[in-house]
């Protein structure tokens, strides 16, 4: 694909988002920017909620994760359905009853200042780290269709990667973001659909032949049950789905922000009921759609092109599916990307004015002009942490995004479950230690686990480690009197 022709793919499609920042951000206050004054429909936020789920990790890592993990995330995902039903019925009942802009003001409610800043801080942490991952993704497709043809380096790409979440965002944040994250999770899923349709053309070969050879592949194993040591075992793995949705949906500002902006709790729980299970099917059919590219790919005779996140880019962006695949490869990209990431600057602008400079709780004169300011000022985060991870990435990024998670959402999971399930109070001070002690002890765990527990190695259920280890410190350290 040219760079002329990629480029003006990529302009075409910000046009349109551009076009629907317009005509919902007429009202720039904050009220719309941090809450979308409670109005947002709850099936547009549903759609949308699918692309800022499913991302560009999803649109590139998880096809290519098929090759060495077969569909073992599919037992994640099932893990997913049951830590949706505890966001519904726990989690959001709770922020309701509160009226939360920020869910960490729970923290402060329960345990005070220090318990409220440390939520707070985690959250901007994991998010950074999270949406840099993502942004990462498109940066390289961007970089390899874009600018490196034009000889140009890759903080190039990086840099217009930002620049375009942040023009369309700047101005009424999540009422924007509501609606086009649906665009973006329409475009996500139809460039995968019809890619599906030209694979199968290109092996001249009925559908039916397709998901035969698909479902008869080495890679559409999805239950793994004999070895415990092994990280792929179901229970590891839907256990640690369970627990990775209730902390990265739950107890994240980005996810829960698009919640909070329906108009009662009831359209909030109808909104998870059916994003939940249809991302399940979303998830089955990216598994399924990588199957299709590794069997192309070997029977293409193309088996040393690419394997892991490079085999779709691969695949599209190299002439081997055709022009129409390489487009809506661009598209779908840039789409899934964006749907996550471009909440996560508007939830971490929300999070900074709300739980650091109290913007729902006073209002001054140049609110306005700081939350701008600050959204430039992540906006710049982002950049920096990308090319940080650029230098030192060697892995799979969702199974990087997945390690990062277990270290960085466990304090809040620990945190949230000693508040909703003790009646104890903590000592408040001590909070920010305990959230630093639970990580370091979780990574001393997890680089000695072969040797000191025979051989078990500790995967994804290190999030659940850490978060336990989270709250018995918090038991441990608790004054006795409130026992």
């Amino acid at each position: 694909m040219s760079s002329t022709l990629a480029i003006a793919i990529i302009l075409g499609y910000f046009g349109i988002l551009i076009l629907i920042s317009f005509l919902t951000g007429k009202d720039d206050s904050n009220a719309a920017f941090f809450r979308g004054k409670k109005a947002s429909p709850w099936y547009v936020v549903a759609f949308g909620m699918i692309g800022a789920s499913l991302s560009g990790v999803t649109f590139i890592s998880v096809p290519g994760w098929v090759a060495s993990s077969q569909f073992s995330y599919m037992q994640m995902v099932l893990g997913y359905l049951a830590g949706y039903a505890v966001v519904a019925l726990v989690l959001m009942p709770l922020y309701y009853r509160l009226n939360l802009t920020s869910i960490y003001g729970y923290l402060e409610q329960r345990f005070g200042f220090w318990s409220y800043k440390t939520g707070a801080f985690y959250f901007l942490l994991s998010r950074v780290i999270g949406a840099s991952f993502r942004l990462y993704l498109v940066a390289i497709a961007l970089h390899i269709a874009v600018f490196e043809p034009m000889a140009l380096p890759f903080w190039i790409a990086v840099l217009v990667a930002v620049l375009l979440i942040w023009v369309y965002t700047f101005r009424s944040g999540i009422k924007t973001i509501i609606w086009t994250d649906t665009l973006q999770t329409a475009s996500m899923l139809l460039a995968v659909i019809v890619t599906v349709f030209v694979i199968k053309d290109k092996l001249d070969w009925s559908m039916a032949e397709l998901f035969t050879s698909v479902q008869a592949s080495s890679y559409s194993e999805w239950f793994f049950w004999g070895d415990w040591n092994d990280g792929k075992h179901f229970v590891k793995q839907f256990l640690a789905g369970m627990f990775i949705t209730i902390s990265m949906t739950g107890l994240d500002q980005d996810m829960m922000q698009k919640n909070l902006s329906c108009k009662n709790l009831k359209e909030a729980q109808k909104n998870m009921f059916w994003f939940s299970v249809i991302l399940v099917f979303a998830n089955l059919l990216f598994l399924s759609f990588g199957a299709m590219l590794y069997i192309f790919q070997d029977t293409a005779g193309l088996a040393d092109l690419a394997s892991g996140d490079e085999l779709y880019p691969a695949l599209a962006l190299g002439g081997h599916l055709g022009s129409v695949a390489g487009i809506l490869f661009i598209i779908g990209l840039v789409a899934a990307a964006y749907s996550s990431a471009d909440s996560a600057l508007t939830a971490l602008t929300t999070s900074f004015c709300v739980d650091f400079l109290g913007m729902d709780k006073t209002q001054g004169p140049n609110d306005l002009r700081t939350r701008k300011l600050v959204h430039i000022g992540f906006s710049l985060l982002l950049f920096l942490v990308i090319l940080i991870f650029r230098w030192v990435n060697n892995d799979s990024v969702i199974a990087e995004l997945f390690k990062v998670a277990g270290f960085t959402y466990g304090p809040l999971l620990g945190l949230y479950a000693f508040g909703l399930f003790t009646k104890r109070k903590v000592r408040d001070n001590w909070v920010p230690l305990i959230a630093l002690a639970s990580p370091a002890l979780c990574y001393v765990l997890q680089a000695n686990s072969q040797a000191w527990f025979n051989g078990y190695a500790i995967g994804f259920e290190l999030l659940l480690i850490n978060g336990i280890l989270t709250a018995l410190l918090l038991w441990a350290t608790s004054p006795r009197s409130n026992a």
